[in-house]
């Protein structure tokens, strides 16, 4: 659901270091009008990528476009010819089959697999030798562009995991330590009745159960507890997995801090804005939610970031994570390939533009010192933690205990056909927080049915 805009977005010509030994040999492409990859008769290779930021987002588009120059100049040999937005599943086969995909073009983590499968992108696993940076990338993000004999197609660019988003005052006012969350749903139970005891229409928890975003935390909790909604059986096929104990443990809790413990309010039906203006409001004590949700309560919704804490997923046994990255088309050539992975890995895989990435994001009063988007691991995550240290103007410190689970908790991306799934899992989210004599077995039992007749069309 939630999307990061990710990526180091600095300029520095310590990138020339990354493309040494590279070499973009002449291919005879010959010339196009429609901005399809050339390469010319002097060497020099063109290709298109997208991902450039619209107008209206007009501090990002001029850090790309300084980037591109950037690129340019350490790359006499490259031409970016950069287009806006990202991969749109609707029109992909169609653009491939014309000839008007991009050289390289942006996925979210839900599209990769597909597209290896249908052999709709490039294995670039030859030639990442050339790119030692890529080995500071977290193994289980490039493992997202990966197929199971490990042949690579991608690089992430971004990524985001689900935790637990806490007012810290209200933790302080109810008698509880805001350095140490609930890591536990028992926890979350008790800490949730205390907040709510508080009174003054605070709820202890918030969840979703609207427009899709009820499916969504569904399905963030079945991970938390190790369970899923969807599984894959050895031939390929999809069906639902939810409709067991772990389903009934997520709503069973969901059920009893509603009508037994009063600790979730009142007011339901609630959708993505919603728990983030009560949060601002200083009216909720905790929800499952990505990083990213602490700037918009801050910069929308008045909150004050000192007060927000971000703890780990409770249960701690998995974590919804998302993000994006760039895929190859299948069709390029080799000097093609070469190219975008020397674009990729000076634009967005840079581990030596990290700290000049957090400089530009502080100079730009972007939010620093939220703990995703973080790709890296080895030096580069503590070229980063040390740069976030130096230039945060959020509270880094709140986020640690997140920080630190993070490498222990596995993370599982969302089902195929997620939005649909989600919109049928959102009435039995709306059932449980709406209705008190609601039917657990009969809501899941249910919803499965649907959700399989949904999970049958997956190819």
């Amino acid at each position: 659901m939630t999307h990061h805009r990710t990526g180091s977005r600095s300029r520095t010509a310590l990138a020339a270091l990354l493309a040494a030994g590279i070499t973009l040999t002449a291919a005879a492409c010959g010339s196009s009008s429609d901005g399809k990859a050339t390469s010319s008769a002097d060497g020099v290779v063109t290709i298109t990528v997208n991902d450039e930021p619209p107008a209206t987002d007009p501090v990002h588009r001029k850090n790309f476009l300084a980037d591109v120059a950037e690129f340019e100049k350490l790359h006499p040999k490259i031409k970016i010819v950069p287009h806006e937005g990202q991969m749109d599943p609707q029109t992909f086969s169609a653009k491939l089959a014309g000839g008007q995909l991009e050289n390289v073009f942006y996925v979210y983590f839900t599209d990769p697999a597909g597209l290896i499968a249908k052999h709709q992108a490039a294995d670039v696993t030859p030639y990442l030798d050339g790119f030692p940076q890529i080995k500071q990338v977290k193994p289980e993000l490039l493992k997202v562009f990966q197929d199971t004999q490990g042949h690579t197609y991608g690089l992430p660019e971004g990524n985001y995991s689900m935790g637990l988003v806490y007012n810290r005052k209200l933790f302080t006012q109810a008698g509880l330590d805001p350095d140490n969350p609930p890591t536990t749903w028992d926890q979350v139970r008790t800490d949730a009745q205390k907040i709510a005891a508080l009174g003054h229409g605070i709820a202890g928890y918030g969840d979703y159960s609207k427009s899709n975003t009820g499916g969504w935390h569904f399905t963030a909790e079945m991970y938390s507890r190790g369970g899923d909604v969807a599984k894959q059986d050895a031939g390929g096929r999809w069906t639902a997995d939810f409709d067991n104990a772990t389903g009934r443990a997520v709503l069973q809790q969901l059920h009893d801090m509603r009508w037994t413990d009063n600790s979730m309010g009142q007011r339901q039906l609630l959708e993505w804005a919603d728990l983030l203006q009560m949060m601002g409001a200083g009216k909720l004590g905790m929800y499952v939610a990505t990083s990213d949700n602490i700037p918009t309560i801050v910069g929308q919704y008045k909150g004050v970031a000192t007060d927000f804490g971000l703890g780990p997923i409770p249960g701690g046994q998995g974590t919804l994570a998302g993000g994006g990255g760039f895929m190859f088309n299948p069709k390029d050539t080799p000097e093609q390939i070469k190219a975008g992975l020397a674009w990729l890995t000076f634009k967005y895989d840079n581990p030596d533009r990290i700290a000049l990435g957090v400089q530009r994001d502080a100079q730009a009063k972007l939010p620093v010192g939220l703990p995703e988007p973080n790709l890296w691991t080895g030096t580069a995550a503590q070229t980063r933690a040390d740069a976030v240290k130096a230039n945060a103007n959020l509270p880094a410190a709140n986020y640690q205990k997140f920080v630190d689970a993070s490498a222990t908790i596995p993370l599982h991306l969302e089902p195929p056909n997620a939005q649909q799934i989600y919109a049928v899992l959102d009435t039995v989210m709306a059932q449980i927080l709406t209705n008190k004599d609601a039917d657990i077995d009969t809501l899941l039992s249910t919803a499965t049915t649907q959700v399989n007749s949904i999970l049958a069309t997956v190819k």
